[in-house]
């Protein structure tokens, strides 16, 4: 169970992990780390998502920070995998709601690609380059069982948020404004 004692110093790590990281660029966009993970989690507050969702969005992108690949491993050709390195990290205290949608969200990008034929096109050059290391576009079969999935609509509306959170200078609400849905979420995850 998520008690005070335990719950705290996770957030913490949290706060320290984008204090220290947190001005990395994200990914060859026009966007911090911090910038980008404060963007998807005002889209998702701002279209009435609950507290794991919002987490979720705030949280997404973890792994880029907890990794020392190095900000320019895509354009070396390497996967960070940042997803499941996310997903690991947030298991520790959050429950599906919040780390299926993390974990899932390279998944989305695929099957909104194969899904959505129009979607590729929106996608910056950095996430084409980013989905041709993360598998292309899914199969039918990958398709069918991703649709399966519980989390899949959570997952699919966290992408979008992502795609959107790449704009420079957008005014966010800080990192501080966030903290009270991340612990309603550790206390729903209980």
């Amino acid at each position: 169970m998520n008690t005070p004692e335990t719950a705290t110093p996770f957030l913490d790590r949290i706060d320290a992990l984008f204090a220290d990281r947190g001005a990395a660029q994200y990914g060859g966009e026009a966007v911090s780390q911090l910038e980008h993970a404060l963007q998807a989690a005002l889209l998702a507050e701002q279209s009435g998502a609950g507290p794991e969702l919002v987490t979720a969005a705030l949280l997404h992108d973890v792994g880029h920070l907890l990794h020392a690949k190095g900000e320019d491993c895509v354009d070396r050709g390497i996967d960070d995998e940042h997803e499941n390195l996310g997903y690991r990290f947030l298991t520790r205290m959050f429950g599906p709601a919040v780390s299926e949608p993390v974990r899932l969200h390279v998944p989305a990008k695929r099957f909104l690609c194969t899904s959505e034929p129009s979607y590729q096109a929106t996608l910056s050059p950095a996430s084409v380059l980013s989905l041709s290391l993360q598998g292309g576009p899914m199969t039918a079969d990958e398709v069918a069982e991703f649709r399966r999935h519980p989390q899949a609509e959570a997952a699919v509306a966290l992408r979008r948020w992502d795609d959107e959170a790449k704009v420079p200078g957008l005014p966010t609400p800080p990192f501080a404004h966030f903290r009270p849905l991340v612990e309603a979420a550790l206390v729903r995850s209980a």
